[in-house]
């Protein structure tokens, strides 16, 4: 399946005004099982976070880590990089019309950016599996992060995380360059980088491999199909939303002994 049409399509709607990309933001926040595991994280974080903190969203995607961390201190500053044009400009338009001056979105390339010495966070979610050079780009996050900085990473991991032990042979998102970490593989490419202090934990256990599929594959393949299939989607998330709210919830709340994510946790000391 070709993920990213159906991305433009929903980007479109929701796209319209301020107020409709919030609700987009906060539908994401909800349905996506890793974001849950993401706030969780970063939540944690922030607790001894310095009071002005510089932060990297490493692959912003749509925006909505940035705007989730934008409220937290109009003291923090935020950059986040995207390598398309046209996302960048759609988020700058967005912080700017709500009023948040303390982020800018700009169209970088992580194989080659490095900002030395420069964040207390850098978050990178769902970015790693689509690059080839992930050992570079491992080593840039460790050069840009200051003394006691964190990265965070949430990826597909090697248990299936694309999709390819389920239903057939293809990976689900057809544009990564990998199906996804092991844990010992990661951990040893962020060493390799330079990190010494590494943690890393699945997600996506039992509960959340069948909220994925209620909450995410199978409306994604119903859009694949038809747009039409917008306007059955509220009736659709009206009946089934609630089975994987309680599914994230024991997700995100319980350790499990393999999963089809990853969250990894790397240190600068």
């Amino acid at each position: 399946m070709h993920y990213d049409p159906i991305k433009r399509t929903l980007g479109e709607f929701f796209n319209q005004t301020p107020a409709l990309r919030k609700v987009f933001y906060k539908l994401l926040d909800l349905l996506l099982l890793r974001a849950w595991h993401v706030h969780r994280e970063l939540k944690k974080w922030r607790k001894t976070a310095p009071e002005k903190a510089h932060i990297l969203d490493a692959g912003a995607g749509f925006g909505q880590y940035t705007y989730y961390m934008s409220r937290w201190s109009e003291k923090s500053c935020i950059l986040a990089i995207d390598v398309k044009d046209e996302q960048v400009a759609d988020c700058n338009n967005f912080f700017h019309a709500i009023g948040k001056e303390n982020v800018l979105f700009k169209v970088d390339d992580l194989v080659t950016f490095c900002k030395p010495d420069a964040f207390d966070l850098i978050l990178c979610v769902d970015v790693m599996e689509h690059i080839e050079e992930d050992v570079q780009v491992l080593t840039n996050y460790y050069n840009s992060l200051k003394k006691g900085g964190m990265v965070l990473i949430s990826t597909p991991s090697d248990q299936g995380g694309s999709d390819v032990h389920d239903d057939d042979a293809s990976s689900f998102i057809e544009e990564h360059v990998r199906d996804g970490y092991g844990m010992q593989e990661i951990k040893q490419k962020l060493k390799t980088a330079g990190f010494n202090k590494v943690k890393c934990h699945y997600q996506y256990g039992a509960p959340g491999k069948i909220s994925w599929k209620l909450s995410m594959k199978w409306p994604m393949k119903m859009l694949s199909f038809s747009k039409a299939f917008l306007l059955i989607l509220p009736f659709y998330y009206l009946i089934f939303y609630p089975i994987a709210y309680v599914l994230n919830f024991m997700d995100s709340h319980s350790a499990h002994d393999t999963g089809t994510g990853l969250i990894v946790l790397a240190w600068k000391q």
